[in-house]
């Protein structure tokens, strides 16, 4: 009797978030396609989260779209791939000859992998020379990416492989829930606990994270940076500071103890809401229990103080001497798949590949010579993510778009406003492979491949740069991005810069480009990739060895220092008031992944998770006479949203919360508000002024 052949096997990564965990794709089609954790990866060491088990579904989806789809007659219908992209091609010679080179732009994405971030910037200065590209990063850990510029000279979400979680002796988790957004992590919390070591969390939701923690501060949302400040004050008052590290290796620290001297946990409590003891007790352990480290998330960065914000905490990691230590210092729990490597390499208004200024002449120069264009012809800044879109359509502002890997009418804040936006252009393009939100309003939409039918690299949230692996042909009739980049190149006359056969081709050249860069990537290939596990950046030649670590020795400013910047509270773009009372914030659920554009579409997710809930606290339900799943109006200055309630009490009785991976009259981002970062331009997802305006019974529910 015959055995029966092995299925083949890939190793590649899920779709979804920064963890990037290794997994192993098993069968010979996607209709039979299996899923496990990679055990060889040490990142996830073989676990998975619901959402990274449950991805082969994404493959199978029968609203995937299979045939370019162009808008006749008030409809999309199919199309064939010449006709849509020579109609994109001459739809956006036509606006730029009407309207200049800066009315039209491009939108990337967080999941795009390195290659097509490089070309998507590369494809906007050279074939469009427009300005306008940016991508939805912007709103993930842009403002974690701003204070990590000013402090250190540098910006990696975390600084040091995510396994010194478990050496740290004091964790401090500010603004995020890891647990459910990054479930695979947990495993190096629970030997960081298994080693002795303390955990605290601010969160104003006793979250799974919280309820793991040894102190919970439940701080009232917009708080952060006086928080931050308190404990600044507790190490200074208390004598619990580094000096010798604060002398030798910092500057800048005397205008930070000035600053935070004002800041006394007792009278900072009516803001923040969380006890002095307890402020104290945090800074002893801190400063203690070494080393000791500090995470960030959404909550301090999706604010319009975000940057000061993370500043405060880095600012108090520096104070207590931990930068640089293993198992200690200062990181950013980064949101999306490729939230790091998308931030580098030049998809951002203000950058060029290998985290180089687009405004600096050397660095437009060392650009150029890479891709053989004159310095001169490349455009300068344009708008970040959210003035990109709020221009859309309006006199002087952009009137084509092309969007690529982002479902912006759900992920955008003041969503109705970037709607209504995006009707009013003169003509939108999107790829996708599934029709979500945005792509009902495009003019054209394209399909493209997904995570398991390409070749690429991606950046990990430690900087571990790593390959997707092609397991799948894609459906025929749909083609990579950067296919659709490639022919649009030649459509629009520059086809001879781009001249790539393959996604290691392009690889090569976004190499050259990083050369020398802040992230410096080119002495990474795909066969050291897959040889070391991943390599991580600065990478400046085939025989360095890659910086798991940065900091040990030296900062990245030229004295080789880290600064010091005091910062200040003050209020959110907008507060609670008398019409207004209630805190509103968003976040994720396990079962969802940003705007839900896959996860909604697969069984098992929608099963456990089919609708938004907001959560509210037992004291505010009783006030309102609101049951579990009575329907409740929440009303901001902008819009009105019907949740189902979800009565809890592990969030603020002043505050309300609601996941944001549901579009349509269901979305929480048409409460959200827009007021931006003056450092990073990070809209202020986490905090908005709304009510409760109305209350019905669930009958249908």
């Amino acid at each position: 009797m015959t055995a029966a052949l092995p299925l083949p096997t890939t190793r590649t990564h899920c779709p979804y978030c920064a963890f990037q965990c290794g997994t192993v794709l098993g069968g010979d089609s996607p209709l039979s396609v299996t899923v496990a954790g990679d055990e060889a990866f040490p990142v996830n060491a073989g676990k998975l989260c619901i959402k990274g088990w449950s991805a082969g579904e994404l493959l199978n989806t029968p609203d995937r779209l299979l045939t370019p789809l162009v808008r006749t007659g008030g409809a999309l219908k199919p199309a064939s791939w010449e006709s849509a992209l020579d109609l994109i091609a001459d739809k956006f010679r036509q606006i730029q000859r009407d309207h200049g080179l800066d009315a039209v732009g491009l939108f990337g994405s967080g999941a795009l992998t390195n290659e097509k971030a490089y070309l998507l910037g590369k494809f906007a200065r050279v074939a469009l020379r427009t300005p306008h590209v940016d991508y939805n990063g912007r709103y993930c850990m842009s403002s974690a990416a701003g204070a990590g510029n000013k402090a250190f000279g540098i910006d990696r979400g975390l600084p040091f492989p995510v396994s010194d979680i478990a050496l740290s002796r004091t964790l401090l988790v500010a603004g995020s829930n890891p647990f459910d957004t990054l479930p695979p992590i947990a495993q190096w919390f629970e030997r960081q606990r298994a080693n002795g070591g303390r955990l605290i969390v601010i969160d104003p939701r006793r979250t799974p994270t919280a309820r793991a923690a040894d102190l919970h501060f439940a701080n009232t949302p917009g708080s952060d940076l006086t928080l931050a400040n308190s404990l600044m004050f507790v190490a200074v008052e208390e004598r619990l500071l580094d000096a010798e590290f604060i002398r030798t290796r910092t500057a800048g620290f005397d205008a930070v103890r000035r600053t935070v001297l004002t800041y006394h946990p007792a009278e900072t409590e009516r803001l923040t809401g969380v006890p002095e003891a307890a402020v104290r007790q945090a800074a002893r352990w801190l400063a203690t229990g070494t080393p000791a480290m500090t995470l960030t998330g959404r909550g301090p960065e999706q604010q319009s103080k975000g940057v000061d914000t993370v500043l405060a905490f880095i600012n108090l990691m520096l104070a207590l001497g931990q930068v640089g230590k293993v198992g200690g210092g200062y990181g950013c729990l980064t949101g999306q798949g490729n939230g790091q490597g998308g931030r580098e390499h030049g998809q951002k208004a203000d950058q060029l590949p290998g985290y180089r200024l687009i405004e600096n002449d050397a660095h437009r120069e060392q650009v150029a010579r890479v891709w053989g264009v004159d310095p001169a012809s490349l455009p300068r800044k344009g708008h970040s993510a959210f003035e990109l879109l709020d221009s859309l359509g309006q006199p002087d502002g952009i009137r084509g778009l092309l969007v690529m890997g982002s479902n912006v009418a759900v992920a955008s804040p003041d969503a109705g406003r970037i709607i209504d936006r995006l009707k009013s252009l003169d003509f939108l393009a999107v790829c996708d492979p599934f029709v979500n939100e945005t792509a009902e309003l495009a003019d054209v939409v394209l399909p493209v491949t997904q995570w398991a039918e390409e070749d690429g690299t991606l950046t990990n949230l430690e900087g571990r740069v790593i390959r997707r692996r092609r397991a799948f042909a894609p459906p025929p009739g749909v083609l990579s991005d950067l296919d659709i980049l490639k022919e649009l190149a030649g459509r629009l006359g520059c086809g001879d810069k781009f001249t790539f056969d393959s996604e290691e081709a392009v690889f090569d050249e976004f190499r050259q480009a990083t050369a020398g860069g802040t992230a410096d990537y080119s002495g990474i290939t795909y066969a050291r990739i897959d040889a070391e596990q991943g390599v991580f950046w600065p990478c400046p030649s085939e025989d360095h060895p890659g910086t798991p670590r940065l900091f040990a020795e030296r900062f990245h400013h030229p004295d080789g220092k880290a600064k010091f910047h005091p910062v200040e509270h003050r209020p959110g773009g907008e507060e609670p008031d008398h019409e207004y009372p209630l805190y509103f914030t968003t976040g994720r659920y396990q079962e969802h992944y940003n705007s839900g554009a896959q996860t909604r579409r697969v069984s098992k997710l929608t099963g456990a998770k089919p609708a938004p809930r907001v959560q509210l606290h037992p004291e505010l339900a009783a006030r309102w006479g609101i049951e579990s799943n009575s329907l409740v109006t929440v009303q901001s200055r902008r819009a009105s949203v019907e949740f189902a309630a979800d009565i809890w009490s592990g969030i603020r009785p002043d505050t309300l919360f609601a996941p944001f991976h549901w579009g349509g009259r269901a979305a929480a981002n048409l409460l959200t508000q827009a007021s931006l970062d003056p450092t990073s331009r990070m809209p202020e997802f986490k905090l908005a002024a709304v009510r409760i305006a109305a209350v019905r019974m669930a009958e249908l529910v």
